[in-house]
């Protein structure tokens, strides 16, 4: 059976301490059996360790950040289109650079050809942090109690209201868990310096870290869900050890979730299991950085998101291999400096 091959763009490419998603999309392309890739990688800084792994990504071009906005993004992106001669599908695969790239999708699907298959931007906002305690009231989740805060003078009362502990979190990326008004104030300064306002104050809830990565259809079918459990954390909060679970209630959780919202594309879900109670504390509007594990486990979600956007009949997972482990481990890349050279001034490589 002929195997069509598509060109795939994919960003996230920072496999660092706090990694990216991009590596694992990208073993995860590989690794598909209905189809066949070309992988060009989407950078924004020069130090990106993928971008240098080229039995993995075949050309890699630098994109603006997104501060810069829609219409910088799609004139770069039409660019490196007109020198790939086509692209077919495009993993953004960071949280600060979905709303543009959502915003943008039908637009580069209809000038370039260029498929994605994301969250809309009403799903986007709703399960934005600062919403998530509404979300979850809306949809039956256990969510704990939040605040949006847009100021340092409003933190102590604030966190005199949710009470100690509590986390302190970035609207997009980090946590710090604060024992006292001081360190509230003091995490809250350093989250805004680097992620802007509003830094939300989050109910603490102690319990076992279980995260599940999944796809919606769209239409309110689960594609694929699989659970995980923790076994290892960075002081940057980030998995790196899991194992997969045989779970149903956190299975039925999501399915719940995807249902009543009609998600579409991919998702994680994060949770803390309190006294056999699930609180939600985020959902991610991409896959994952440990996404590779669905491989893994027999769930290759992130194929199958590529065929739903190509209007490939996708059948859902039934099953997943439980106890199936992942193990993240560093490495170093040794690379010519005049790579590095080529990718920082001519913005690819």
């Amino acid at each position: 059976m002929h195997k069509p091959r598509y060109t795939i763009a994919v960003t996230g490419l920072n496999a660092i301490d706090s990694p990216g998603p991009g590596l694992a999309v990208i073993r995860a392309l590989r690794a598909a059996t209905s189809f066949q890739v070309r992988i060009i990688g989407l950078s924004y800084e020069a130090l990106e360790p993928v971008i240098y792994l080229h039995d993995q990504v075949d050309k890699t071009y630098q994109i603006p950040y997104p501060s810069a906005g829609q219409d910088v993004l799609f004139e770069r992106i039409a660019y490196i289109r007109s020198r790939e001669g086509a692209i077919d599908f495009l993993f953004p695969n960071f949280d600060a650079e979905l709303y543009n790239f959502i915003k943008l999708e039908q637009r580069l699907a209809s000038a370039l050809g260029i498929r994605m298959f994301l969250p809309t931007a009403e799903q986007f906002d709703a399960r934005h942090k600062v919403q998530l305690y509404e979300f979850g009231s809306k949809h039956g989740l256990d969510v704990p109690f939040a605040k949006a805060v847009f100021s340092v003078s409003e933190v102590e009362a604030a966190a005199r209201g949710i009470g100690f502990p509590l986390a302190v979190k970035g609207k997009y990326y980090d946590a710090s868990i604060a024992y006292n008004a001081d360190q509230a104030k003091q995490y809250f300064n350093k989250i805004n310096a680097k992620w802007g306002l509003p830094v939300l104050l989050q109910q603490f809830v102690t319990g076992t870290e279980v995260n599940v990565c999944g796809v919606g259809d769209g239409k309110g079918n689960v594609i694929g869900a699989v659970p995980m459990r923790k076994l290892y954390i960075t002081d940057k909060g980030k998995a790196w050890a899991g194992i997969t679970l045989d779970d149903e209630e956190l299975v039925r959780i999501t399915g719940k979730m995807v249902q009543e919202t009609n998600w579409r594309g991919p998702f994680e879900m994060e949770f803390v299991k309190s006294a056999d109670k699930y609180y939600l504390l985020e959902i991610n509007p991409r896959f994952p950085a440990w996404c590779y594990l669905t491989v893994g486990a027999g769930q290759n979600q992130i194929e199958a998101v590529v065929n739903l956007a190509m209007g490939v009949e996708v059948e859902p997972f039934d099953d997943y291999k439980k106890g199936t482990m992942f193990i993240r481990y560093a490495n170093d890349l040794i690379v010519d400096i005049k790579e590095f050279e080529k990718i920082s001034t001519e913005g690819e490589l």
